[in-house]
């Protein structure tokens, strides 16, 4: 499948000296919906800009539609651009809003008028045609906003953390509005955003921006299931992280020793030389308790663990153990399967599948605490 965005060999410094994007090669497929995720500072909404046109790169090119676009200005990149602070203008009614990037195209006013009307039908505002923006709730100007982006039907639209200052619910409403949208006009979308669950849900690919690069770009369930280092594991979805050392290769595992001495098996995904260090991670749902030795299914293993603390969450439990000398080892449970002898202090037998034991780098990356944890493409669309 031919490329519709390509980012090559880019490179952006503001000072000279920091580079924010590192050497970013990414390949965006036409029709695709790419999430730009990562923590602040981590390069994701400065590739946007560059994209735009807002920012222009330090080295590299960026191409659409295999046009280089470093010599247009964003309003001659037919890009259509919605941002988190709506950036409305408050002196006109809606439908002068959506008329504004018509006008300066010098479209005709009876053309402007059946492409305004079109898109407020499509955003089923037609209603609020005539209200200016401070008369309208934030889900109102936030899909204004989108149809003004829609209006003049660019194929590419690029969005940047536009639902972040919406609740929860109105949020997700708008995520689902967002995919139809894309779906039905067959829209390019390259969106960012720093909130994991709203890049999941709505994304054919995640690219997991850290430092200027990129860690990994899959689909979101390989994000989950298939993490390639500590970063992807701890960024996407709550991870289990066990310090090891190295010690010795079986076929597609590591044998990994414990400091208490226990030996565990995990699976090979990053490269390491006996003696190293590695950290083995595990997602808290596949972690079971307490199963009888003769039900566990073959390729298991089981390790004691202590009870720290329950975190009732409603729908599921957390149980917070120690493993091996290391504490904050998680456990997700429905509440059904609490057993009432399950105290803190208790010992437990915590088992798991080995091919979930994924044995990777050994430094585990911060995430910010401020973080929200909350369609195959070309094969040449890679990382940096």
């Amino acid at each position: 499948m031919k490329s519709y965005v390509s980012f090559k060999n880019i490179q952006k410094t503001y000072d000279g000296d920091k580079l924010v994007v590192k050497n970013l090669n990414l390949d965006i497929a036409e029709g695709e919906f790419l999430t730009l995720l990562g923590p602040s500072g981590s390069g994701k909404t400065t590739s946007l800009m560059m994209l735009a046109g807002f920012e222009n790169p330090t080295q590299g090119e960026i191409f659409l539609r295999d046009q280089p676009l470093h010599h247009l200005p964003p309003h001659q990149r037919d890009i259509g651009m919605v941002f988190q602070n709506y950036a409305l203008f408050p002196h006109m009614t809606v439908a002068e809003n959506l008329a504004f990037p018509l006008s300066i195209r010098r479209l005709n006013r009876s053309d402007i008028k059946e492409k305004v009307d079109r898109v407020l039908d499509r955003v089923k505002l037609t209603d609020l045609a005539n209200r200016y923006p401070a008369q309208m709730s934030g889900g109102q100007q936030q899909r204004v906003a989108l149809a003004r982006a829609l209006v003049f039907e660019p194929k590419l639209v690029l969005m940047d953390e536009p639902l972040g200052a919406l609740d929860k619910q109105l949020r997700e409403h708008m995520q689902m509005e967002i995919k139809a949208l894309h779906q039905a006009l067959e829209l390019t979308i390259v969106y960012v955003t720093h909130d994991q669950s709203e890049a999941m849900t709505m994304s054919d690919r995640v690219a997991v921006f850290n430092d200027g690069i990129i860690q990994q770009i899959d689909r979101p369930s390989k994000l989950y299931e298939e993490p390639q280092n500590t970063f992807v594991a701890q960024f996407i979805g709550e991870n289990n992280g066990l310090l090891a050392t190295q010690a010795g290769s079986e076929g597609d595992y590591y044998r990994a020793a414990l400091d208490d001495g226990t030996m565990l098996r995990a699976l090979k995904v990053r490269p390491s030389s006996p003696g190293r260090k590695i950290m083995l991670c595990i997602r808290p749902e596949r972690v079971r308790v307490n199963v009888p030795q003769h039900q566990l299914p073959a390729g298991s293993q089981q390790i004691s663990a202590r009870i720290q603390q329950y975190i009732y969450l409603g729908d599921h439990v957390r149980m917070l153990t120690e493993v091996a000398g290391q504490p904050g080892f998680m456990v997700k449970l429905s509440a059904a399967e609490v057993d009432p002898g399950w105290v803190a202090g208790n010992e437990v037998m915590l088992s798991w599948q080995e091919r979930h034991l994924r044995a990777l780098d050994a430094v585990l990356s911060p995430v910010p605490e401020q973080m929200t944890k909350n369609t195959d493409v070309p094969d040449n669309s890679q990382a940096a």
